[in-house]
């Protein structure tokens, strides 16, 4: 397992103290609530995905009527409307509520204000916050999927039944408390204040973002990425960490995997709530191991560095081309075969013969479908969780060069 890189952690503050939460919630004599001990979820064992889902499921036929008790989410309520781009003045109690309510009593405590009416888009926005806020992301990974997890919660909400689609919320924020506790068991990192003085304004905010993120500067690049979210426009923000995202390749594809989620959610709950998300996200692509990456020549750092210079080579107007099934299976077999440089080379060869890169993309989820099922495990599983964010970034993103 990877060590958590301490060197620098935004200002720390005290947790803040628990809200004012009432209501009667029955507990077992070992402490936890009814539901909890239906579930099997103690203090600090998180419940398996697949465990979570078929305990509720069972149990809503018989014992587990809690999510019965809820209202249910429409289609509609589960997507995106702009009219909820306007901060929401009391996500800060219910994030406060998800941060300091027990583990065993969480689930019970967010029922009662669900019931009371807070909607799903507020409680997909605490989630999402209080992730950021209680969770250090380093490594990117680990408990920090707690974060990474929040968009792909609320896609399998939006493709759940009506009446099923707080179930994956709900799993989501018992996963949040495990990773809450593991980061407190590993020295309980908190986001702290910013120092108000120290943000560059807006002229100087977007060239004090690229230096300090070049620099591998983390003090400067805090205070830098508050800055730009305040100044610049949410498509511009998302293109710089989006060339960030696959400029090196550390914590294997994390990083680029953060960039997508951390955009996809933003975009369900709010670019208002922007800030604290793309404080963590800067902090988490600068996570490294040993000296400056900016001073030496780290491994995890030269395939990035060299596509930099062949982004020059790529014909004008490369992205009109001829999809080919024979270019696909040339880069499948390199991809087997070569390195990264020959791969890499090829690509830049095939874009410069007209081939679409629609065929490079077949090439890359082929190579990476393949690479788990013949060695599966963590690291192959997330070539493909990886080219996913990598594409995804493909798509969004409005700069060619990025694109490339």
């Amino acid at each position: 397992m990877l060590e958590c890189h301490k060197s620098y952690q935004p200002n720390r503050q005290p947790k803040l103290a628990s809200p004012n939460v009432k209501g009667d919630v029955e507990v077992t004599p070992d402490g936890r609530t009814h539901l909890c001990a239906e579930l099997g979820i103690t203090a600090m064992n998180p419940l398996p995905r697949r465990d979570f889902i078929r305990t509720g499921a069972l149990a809503g036929l018989g014992g587990f009527a809690l999510l019965n008790r809820l209202p249910v989410v429409s289609a509609a309520d589960a997507a995106l409307d702009a009219k909820f781009v306007q901060f929401r003045p009391e996500i800060e109690p219910l994030v406060r509520l998800l941060e300091e309510t027990s583990r065993s009593r969480l689930l019970e405590e967010v029922a009662a204000r669900i019931k009371a009416g807070t909607t799903y888009r507020d409680v997909l926005t605490a989630l999402l916050l209080a992730g950021v806020r209680n969770i250090q992301p380093r490594p990117v990974g680990f408990k920090f999927h707690a974060v990474l997890v929040v968009n792909s919660a609320h896609l399998a909400s939006q493709n759940s039944p009506d009446a099923d689609r707080w179930l994956p919320i709900f799993w989501a924020l018992d996963y949040f408390k495990s990773s809450q506790a593991r980061d407190e068991s590993e020295g309980d990192w908190t986001m702290g204040s910013l120092d108000e003085g120290a943000i560059p304004p807006a002229e100087r905010a977007l060239e004090e973002f690229r230096s300090a993120m070049s620099r591998w500067d983390e003090a400067r690049a805090d205070v830098a990425a508050a800055g730009l979210v305040r100044s610049a426009g949410a498509q511009q923000v998302f293109d710089l960490f989006c060339r960030l995202g696959a400029r090196d390749f550390r914590d294997i594809g994390h990083k680029a995997i953060y960039v997508a989620n951390s955009w996809r959610t933003l975009q369900t709950v709010g670019w208002q709530h922007a800030e604290p998300v793309i404080r963590s996200l800067a902090y988490a692509l600068l996570e490294h191991k040993g000296g400056n990456p900016a001073d030496r020549d780290a491994e995890a750092d030269r395939p990035g560095r060299a596509n930099d210079e062949r982004l020059h080579q790529i014909r004008p107007g490369w992205q009109a081309g001829q999809s080919s099934a024979v270019a696909a299976n040339e880069l499948l077999a390199t991809l087997r075969t070569g390195t990264w440089d020959e791969a890499s080379r090829l690509a830049v060869e095939q874009l410069n013969l007209g081939i679409a890169p629609g065929s490079i993309w077949d090439a890359v989820f082929q190579s990476a479908g393949e690479m788990l099922m013949r060695r599966p495990g963590i690291g192959s599983l997330h070539a493909s969780t990886t080219a996913n964010a990598l594409h995804f970034a493909f798509q969004r993103t409005g700069m060619d060069e990025t694109r490339r």
